[in-house]
């Protein structure tokens, strides 16, 4: 599978990736908001592993705009937030 993983926090983002990559998955990474918006403007992934607080935007506004863009990219989110809203909302967006 090919992978990207949107985390600001860097050791979790090398831990996830490193952990992915041990079944054989392409994993990619991206540390910001920007980051993360550029490279699914660029590639298809099978799948996309997302914080949703990052420091330089909402991750659910990256699902918002998977979801307008018509992007069926599977998503799985990760988030220390305990926030039951944004865990509907993700839902709500196709995560």
């Amino acid at each position: 599978m090919k992978i990207l993983i949107v985390e600001d926090e860097k050791a979790l983002l090398q831990s996830i990736a490193n952990y992915l990559e041990k079944d054989g998955n392409v994993c990619e990474t991206a540390s910001s908001y920007e980051d993360a918006l550029y490279k699914i403007d660029l590639y298809e992934y099978d799948l996309l592993v997302l914080d949703i607080n990052l420091i330089s935007g909402s991750g659910l506004d990256i699902l918002r705009l998977l979801k307008k863009n018509k992007k069926e990219t599977a998503t799985i989110i990760i988030s220390a937030n305990n926030s039951l809203d944004d865990k509907l909302k993700g839902l709500d967006l196709g995560a």
